[in-house]
């Protein structure tokens, strides 16, 4: 999350209310919604908002290639393996949820 906010710190004014702002939404939305399932009381709830976070984590990829596209930032390796790990890192976490389920 940190990464997104500094990253957009570089983003023209134009961009405050734009793509400047869905990324930050939704890299907070990724802390955010983790929290929210791990709370939620049950294995099932908590995968469901897995999935709505790897979403989320689809959209900051998005957001970050179109932000470099228009020459906003570079898209740097890592940031892109920490975007990638984060995706394994939820996918272990969905896989150990879903075995927990089906004993």
């Amino acid at each position: 999350m940190e990464d997104i906010y500094s990253q957009t710190k570089c983003f023209p004014p134009s961009e405050n209310f734009g793509l400047s702002s869905q990324l930050r939404r939704a890299a907070v939305s990724l802390p955010s919604n983790i929290a929210e399932g791990s709370n939620r009381g049950s294995t099932k709830d908590f995968i469901l908002f897995l999935n709505i976070t790897s979403g989320s984590l689809a959209e900051i990829e998005t957001q970050l290639v179109s932000a470099e596209r228009l020459g906003y930032i570079t898209f740097s390796e890592g940031l892109q393996n920490k975007t990638t790990t984060i995706r394994k890192m939820f996918y272990r976490l969905k896989q150990s949820l879903n075995k927990k389920l089906s004993k």
